[in-house]
């Protein structure tokens, strides 16, 4: 029996639209790469590059013409993470919706984030 393939994180709409321009507006660019840092009053912060080629060990998501990859040491940290952009008249950005994220530090930089658990099938 074959093992299904899973998507690590999935986009919406809105968080596509704005990889594809980024994409179109950048040389040679390919889609961004997602991963996570130490630091910052929480202890974790998300980071977004711009991704001209797949590194070993990125997961690639495809979702409504984007390509997203994620960092192998932040895949575990992004397991089921929905990304999405959106424009407030305060911020513009992209929003993780993130089931790992334990707590975030009052100004919004930094989170804490947890491991996914693994599921026994």
């Amino acid at each position: 029996m074959a093992l299904a393939k899973f998507a690590v994180m999935t986009l919406t709409e809105s968080a596509a639209e704005r990889v594809r321009e980024i994409v179109d507006n950048a040389e040679d660019a390919v889609g961004i790469r997602l991963g996570i840092k130490n630091g910052g009053c929480a202890g974790m912060s998300y980071t977004v590059d711009l991704a001209r080629e797949a590194l070993p060990g990125d997961e690639r998501v495809e979702g409504h013409g984007a390509t997203v990859f994620v960092e192998a040491k932040a895949v575990l940290f992004l397991l089921g993470t929905e990304l999405d952009f959106e424009r407030t008249p305060l911020r513009t950005g992209f929003v993780f919706r993130n089931p790992n994220q334990v707590g975030a530090c009052g100004c919004g930089e930094s989170v804490s984030l947890k491991p996914a658990e693994q599921v026994d099938a």
